[in-house]
């Protein structure tokens, strides 16, 4: 029995949080179970009938058992609701400065890309007291990026992106798992996140040899968008016919119909893959579709060009 642990090792900022909340719904649970099933013998006992003519005496009630009764439970499923709610919003909002990368499901495998352009397959090396930002989607079917270390469990889901996020807390190798069945080899669904010290994650990241290392996302996002010959419609001059889109990222767009959207992720996105979905006022629906044309990196590396021209302009 050494080596049993009833939790995963807690590896990150929320580990702790998750594992306090869950201690309490377990703790909360035991004690309504043990104290019903006591009374619930007790009353058996106690006020079973001993003869066929007896019968029990009436019962007028008591105001005040009636609302501990209420009163109690309401609180504590109050207290569960606050504190799972809170915990819930800490773990949906990523911080500003986190670390961003790009995770791709597939079956079976995980294709991991930092901004930075290092590209990996079923591994993810991330710094450790840094936030980091994981943006996903899956190339087929559903699939779950898990690592129970750091108390995430997230679904990869085709044609959309979800995010989820940690700050691991201390180095070392975690595993990584795929939650959702997937497909005959789901349980070789397997990878690992290694996290290292800051300045060993920046040598590793430059390729070990602290040079540039390779291409930036952005920088292969641009050359996404030359080779698919996107300037010639939302360049900007008399002959666009697209909006202009540097800036366009985070804003508030007005659309054909009347209605605004928010530029996110999943709206640049679905205007490469579908672009007639939503029509920005003032344009035409002629954008091609670039759905089967462009693979879930490439439009991942054209979005993340996009959220540069929102940065500089």
């Amino acid at each position: 029995m050494a080596g049993f642990r009833l939790f995963p090792e807690q590896a990150s900022t929320m580990a702790g949080r998750v594992d306090a909340l869950l201690l309490y719904l377990v703790i909360v649970t035991a004690v309504f179970v043990t104290l019903i099933g006591v009374l619930i013998t007790y009353f058996m006992i106690r006020y079973r009938r001993r003869a066929e003519d007896e019968r029990g005496a009436e019962v007028h009630g008591s105001l005040a058992l009636e609302i501990t009764w209420s009163a109690v439970p309401f609180g504590l499923a109050m207290i569960t609701f606050f504190w799972g709610a809170s915990l819930y919003a800490s773990l949906r909002r990523p911080p500003d400065d986190a670390l961003e990368v790009n995770v791709v499901g597939k079956q079976w495998m995980w294709k991991l890309q930092h901004l930075e352009g290092r590209r990996e397959i079923d591994e993810l090396h991330v710094p450790v007291g840094r936030p980091v930002k994981i943006t996903m989607t899956s190339e087929d079917v559903i699939h779950g990026f898990y690592v129970p270390a750091f108390r995430i469990k997230q679904d990869a889901i085709p044609g959309r992106y979800t995010t989820t996020w940690f700050e691991a807390t201390r180095p070392g190798t975690y595993d990584l798992f795929c939650s959702a069945y997937c497909g005959t080899l789901h349980s070789g669904m397997i990878g690992r996140v290694v996290v290292m010290e800051p300045r060993e994650f920046q040598a590793w990241l430059s390729g070990g040899t602290g040079g540039a290392g390779v291409a930036p996302v952005t920088r292969a996002g641009a050359r996404v968008f030359q080779a698919e010959g996107c300037p010639s419609c939302h360049g900007g001059g008399s002959e666009a016919r697209g909006p202009v889109l540097a800036g366009v990222f985070g804003s508030r767009v007005q659309l054909a119909d009347g209605s605004t959207v928010m530029a996110d992720e999943g709206y640049l996105r679905e205007s490469i893959l579908n672009p007639a979905a939503k029509v920005v006022a003032g344009y035409q629906p002629v954008m091609p579709t670039y759905q089967g044309l462009l693979s879930e990196e490439d439009v991942m590396q054209l979005i993340a060009y996009l959220k540069s021209l929102a940065k500089n302009g």
